[in-house]
């Protein structure tokens, strides 16, 4: 249905409430606690038989989700706007590779996916229901319509997302998930809702890995970044991605202790590539270097064997051979079994 036909007390670019992030998750009697989903975050509309999604940069996405529009359809309540994610299990993984490829633009291909790897629609947020308009309610009196919602609404495209009031159950999360569960969200249950605010509080798990140093690209004159690889069972070194977390002072030093090491490219596996059409005219050349070096950084995830953003540098390890740096170290998409249990172990 076209977005146009909807005609709700919300606009259709109302902006998702936001968070910031922090090291630790707050005190205190009202929070409350959620995990952090790895997926599309968006407002589902629907206005009798018009059903939109609207990502949190304002573009529609129901064509790119048809079975999620028409499992809001198919609800019998007939007009609400729901905050969640857009989640895509593929197997038993959560896999944001798989969400990106839903943006196509053939209408054949997103219907073929549609039908193999359909997506979730993870709920944990309401801001109208029926007639009743609960943007400005605390997020308390909109948790409880939520879940008498889902109590009907619930099924293998629309999930209640959990929650819990209990700190330390949250920090549970974090400590039996291993790694996978991506990081845990902090709202206050006495605030209505504010669209397009950083009102919530979210921490995110630091995950490491140790990264042979395999090159490095210039800019402006200077180091722009390190290129970073590991090792893949057969012993080929793979492109995993960048750091570039680095202070001016840092650049020009780093700089001279790379150029001694300079020689063939050692990446034998996937390569960092050349230049690309997305960048924009900047220069994509690198400098391959010897795989002597080894750096340790801080990373958030992993997308398609490699790190989705630049990581961040955290030291380097002199007492770590390059050959041990190989990819089973990097925590993969979440597995919603594994988290399930522990979710329901904690409690």
């Amino acid at each position: 249905m076209a977005a146009a036909s909807i005609a709700l007390p919300l606009a259709l670019d109302t902006q998702p409430m936001e968070a910031r992030l922090t090291d630790a998750l707050p005190p205190g009697e009202h929070w409350q606690f959620e995990p952090k989903w790895d997926g599309f975050r968006c407002l589902a509309f629907r206005d009798g038989d018009a059903v939109e999604l609207m990502s949190k940069s304002g573009k529609p996405l129901a064509r790119y989700f048809p079975e999620i529009a028409e499992a809001l359809r198919g609800l019998g309540a007939s007009r609400f706007v729901l905050d969640g994610e857009l989640i895509l299990p593929v197997g038993d993984t959560l896999s944001f590779a798989a969400l990106q490829l839903r943006l196509h633009p053939a209408a054949s291909r997103i219907e073929k996916l549609s039908r193999e790897t359909p997506a979730q629609l993870m709920v944990f947020d309401c801001l109208l229901l029926g007639r009743k308009a609960l943007a400005d309610e605390p997020l308390s009196a909109r948790r409880a319509e939520l879940e008498r919602f889902m109590d009907r609404a619930a099924g293998p495209r629309l999930a209640l997302s959990p929650c819990t009031r209990d700190r330390r159950i949250a920090e549970q999360w974090f400590a039996g998930s291993g790694g996978a569960l991506d990081g845990v969200v902090a709202k206050r249950r006495d605030e209505p809702y504010r669209p397009g605010e950083r009102a919530m509080v979210k921490v995110k798990q630091q995950r490491t890995a140790d990264c042979v140093v395999g090159g490095y690209r210039l800019s402006g004159g200077t180091l722009g970044s390190l290129l970073l690889g590991l090792y893949d069972s057969e012993g080929n070194l793979n492109s995993v991605g960048f750091t570039s977390s680095f202070t001016a002072e840092d650049r020009s030093a780093l700089l001279a202790k790379l150029r001694p090491l300079r020689g063939a490219s050692a990446f034998t596996g996937s390569s960092p590539g050349g230049p690309s059409r997305w960048s924009q005219g900047r220069s994509r050349e690198w400098v391959p270097l010897r795989p002597e070096l080894v750096a340790e950084v801080i990373y958030d995830q992993v997308t398609g064997r490699r790190f989705r953003h630049g990581t961040t540098f955290l030291r380097w390890r002199p007492d770590k051979a390059p050959s041990q740096c190989t990819m089973d170290q990097l925590e993969h998409e979440l597995r919603p079994e594994a988290l399930t249990q522990v979710l329901e172990a904690a409690v």
